[in-house]
C-alpha cells in the first residue's frame, strides 16, 4: 500500500538540510489507496515526478505504463512498470501507445501528462528566442498534452469514466526574467485541463492540473545555477526547502482517487506555499548553512 502524510524531521536532518518540522509528539496522518485493477499512463515517466508517479501507482496496484523516449533510463524501471518509447510530440505514436494500452490492458483509467522540457538554452529574452527550440518545447509541452488527451478520452468517454491531470508549473501562476516560453505553455496546460474538465463533466471523466514548486528532479538541477542555487531558490518557498518528487506523486494518487470525485476543472498548487509569497513580502531570513 503507498502510505501518505509522512514526517519530515528525519529526512532533512539526514540530507544535512535545516530542520524545518517542528518537534512534537503528535501523531501524523496517514493515507493509503489501492488502485488494482486500474491502468494508468505515465507520459515522461523515467525520471523525476513522472517516475515518483509511475512508481507510486504501481505500489499501489495499478498496472503503470510509462511513456517515454530514453530508453537508457527505462532499463531502470522497476519490473513492475511497463515502458513503452514514445515521442508525445508526435500524434500517430501518441495514438498507437493508446490502442496498445487498451488492446493490452482491457482500459485506460488515468492518463498523467508528464512529459515537457525547459532548456537551459530556453532562459533568454523573448527577442533572443530560437526558434527551433521554442518549436520542440511547444510541441512537447503543448501539443503532447493534447494529442495525449485527445486518443485518451475517447476512450474514457467510452468508459464513461477516467481521470486526465496535466502536470503544469508554478510558472504557470506567476512569472520571471528570461523564461517567455516554458511558463506561458504551462499556463496553457492549466487552462487545457479546466477546459476539458468542464467539456467532460457529464460523461464521467474528470480533468485537473498540479502546479508544483521547485521539485528536486533532473529538470530543476539542470537550473539550479541560473535560479540562485539550491539554498536560494529553497528560500524563495515558506516552507523552506525544494519538494521531494513523490510530495506530487501523492497528490495526483489522491486527484485520481474517488475521494475527489468532486474534484474536476481545477488546479492543484503543491508548492511549499510559494503561490501565496508575494513579492512584496519581506524576505525569510537566509537559510543558514
Amino acid at each position: 500500500m503507498v502510505t501518505l502524510g509522512r514526517t519530515l524531521t528525519s529526512e532533512f536532518v539526514e540530507c544535512g538540510r535545516p530542520n524545518l518540522t517542528p518537534q512534537n509528539s503528535r501523531p501524523s496522518g496517514t493515507v493509503q489507496y489501492r488502485n488494482d485493477g486500474r491502468v494508468v499512463i505515465v507520459t515522461g515517466g523515467c525520471n523525476g515526478i513522472g517516475r515518483a508517479i509511475a512508481d507510486q501507482f504501481a505500489q499501489s496496484g495499478a498496472t503503470a505504463v510509462v511513456a517515454d523516449i530514453d530508453t537508457q533510463l527505462a532499463n531502470s524501471l522497476p519490473s513492475a512498470v511497463h515502458f513503452r518509447q514514445v515521442d508525445v510530440s508526435s500524434e500517430d505514436q501518441c495514438q498507437e501507445l493508446i490502442t496498445w494500452v487498451v488492446a493490452t490492458f482491457g482500459g485506460l483509467d488515468v492518463l498523467v501528462n508528464n512529459a515537457a522540457i525547459q532548456p537551459p538554452s530556453s532562459y533568454v529574452r523573448v527577442e533572443d528566442v530560437d526558434r527551433t527550440s521554442y518549436e520542440r518545447m511547444l510541441s512537447i509541452n503543448l501539443s503532447g498534452y493534447l494529442f495525449m488527451a485527445k486518443h485518451s478520452l475517447k476512450v474514457m468517454r467510452q468508459q464513461q469514466s477516467g481521470v486526465v491531470v496535466n502536470i503544469s508549473s508554478g510558472q504557470g501562476h506567476r512569472t520571471a526574467r528570461q523564461v517567455p516560453v516554458y511558463g506561458p505553455i504551462k499556463a496553457a496546460n492549466i487552462l487545457q485541463a479546466m477546459q476539458w474538465g468542464v467539456e467532460y463533466a457529464r460523461e464521467g471523466i474528470r480533468v485537473v492540473s498540479v502546479s508544483p514548486g521547485a521539485i528536486d528532479t533532473p529538470l530543476v538541477r539542470a537550473s539550479l545555477e541560473a535560479q540562485g542555487g539550491e539554498r536560494e531558490l529553497a528560500n524563495r518557498h515558506p516552507l523552506g526547502r525544494i519538494g521531494r518528487p513523490e510530495e506530487i506523486a501523492y497528490a495526483v494518487l489522491w486527484l485520481a482517487s474517488s475521494d475527489a470525485s468532486f474534484v474536476t476543472a481545477t488546479d492543484l498548487s503543491v508548492d511549499g506555499g510559494l503561490k501565496a509569497f508575494g513579492a512584496f513580502a519581506d524576505p525569510y531570513a537566509a537559510l543558514r548553512e
